[in-house]
């Protein structure tokens, strides 16, 4: 299942091929999962320059924005900022006039669902005119605004990798309420956020457990998500589970060495 087709990316596509900067915003908590090869793919063929935007930094420590920093660095120009908090986008400002060298220039600002473009795009306004929504897929057409005299800004649709339901939803570019049944994509978000964080259930939600059925039934119990009959909501617990993480509510980050990656060398030995 794909929540947006071919007609999606084909409006990225036609307005990359019309900026002359390509922005493209990734979740600090998993800058990696949540680029877009297709979306670099597409600016490099068309000769466009393309700036990695790390969002949400406000969730993760400094110095490990400072890894991430590094090491995407060597494939793109990269900054890491806190849209929501306004933190760090005077440096937004500054490689956006680096780049441009003083003339005018459009600016595409692309990425996965849920990654922050809108607000991104707000910022880069200076106001609060343009809709924005933790909700997967909220930008539904192209939308274009003045920044500066210098400087125009449209936001496009999300861009939609492949990939199996499972991993949309955990990237956040499907919604948990798209999904046919929620439990085995919560039971192997819960595992994999227990790998990083073996108590980041216990710190957001009060509950432990050692198998992810096991935890989903006690939050269903703990939120009172109750059937017919007294039967556990276990299906609605994973939909919390997952949007949860999906709108920044669970914190886990991943740093480059769990890609193999530091800072100074490609590969870790």
């Amino acid at each position: 299942m794909r929540v947006a087709g071919r007609g999606a990316w084909e409006l990225v596509k036609r307005v990359v091929r019309d900026a002359d900067i390509v922005l493209e915003v990734v979740d600090a908590r998993d800058p990696m999962a949540t680029r877009s090869r297709e979306l670099e793919a597409m600016a490099e063929r068309m000769g466009k320059r393309l700036v990695i935007v790390i969002n949400k930094a406000d969730l993760i420590p400094r110095e490990v924005l400072e890894e991430w920093k590094r090491v995407l660095e060597r494939e793109y120009p990269t900054i890491y900022v806190s849209a929501r908090n306004r933190l760090g986008t005077r440096w937004l400002w500054r490689i956006v006039r680096k780049i441009c060298g003083g003339r005018p220039v459009r600016i595409a600002v692309a990425g996965l669902p849920n990654v922050g473009k809108s607000t991104i795009l707000n910022v880069l306004r200076g106001r609060h005119s343009s809709s924005t929504s933790p909700i997967p897929g909220w930008t539904k057409s192209v939308r274009e605004a003045r920044a500066a005299k210098w400087l125009r800004v449209v936001d496009t649709p999300g861009v939609v990798p492949r990939g199996s339901e499972d991993e949309l939803a955990i990237k956040g570019a499907l919604r948990p309420e798209a999904l046919d049944d929620p439990v085995p994509t919560a039971i192997k978000l819960i595992e994999l956020l227990k790998r990083k964080d073996p108590r980041v259930f216990e710190k957001n939600y009060g509950i432990s457990a050692s198998d992810p059925i096991s935890l989903l039934e006690m939050l269903a119990r703990k939120r009172g998500l109750l059937l017919k009959e007294g039967k556990l909501n276990v299906e609605e617990a994973a939909r919390i589970l997952i949007r949860d993480w999906q709108q920044g509510r669970l914190v886990v980050y991943f740093t480059p060495a769990d890609y193999g990656l530091s800072a100074d060398n490609h590969l870790e030995n």
